[in-house]
């Protein structure tokens, strides 16, 4: 009763971050579909490319800071988004991803159906996947 998977490519190139992340929760959890149950996995797959080009607005460019913690005394570390966007160009958009899907088993799974890609190619083209506008 799960339907038939489809991939989409998304090209994030001048796209805000929040709102490609939202679209791309929203089909990841099959919302989009007239089969949607939520505890149940209808979603698709979706590719991203070109993550190094999305856009955020304002000033967020300099002023946003990703966190994270080792667990250890002294492991808090803090990296600004340009930075980041050099070093791992896919980490914003499948962070921005992941705060928008359900916190638990579901939700981890949603994600594997994510795949996010710096550059314009990716090596999902057997699957033929549609470009979602």
């Amino acid at each position: 009763m799960r339907g038939q998977r489809v991939w989409w490519v998304v090209d994030a190139t001048d796209q805000p971050l929040g709102r490609l992340a939202s679209r791309i929760a929203t089909i990841l959890r099959g919302k989009n579909k007239t089969i949607f149950t939520p505890h149940v996995d209808t979603g698709d797959f979706v590719v991203v490319v070109n993550a190094e080009k999305v856009k955020l607005t304002g000033r967020k460019l300099q002023q946003k800071q990703y966190s994270r913690h080792s667990g250890e005394p002294g492991g808090f570390r803090q990296v600004a988004y340009d930075v980041l966007i050099e070093t791992k160009p896919d980490l914003p958009i499948l962070k921005a991803v992941k705060g928008m899907l359900p916190k638990n088993v579901l939700g981890r799974g949603l994600l594997t159906k994510l795949k996010v890609y710096k550059g314009p190619d990716h090596p999902h083209a057997a699957q033929k996947p549609s470009l979602l506008k």
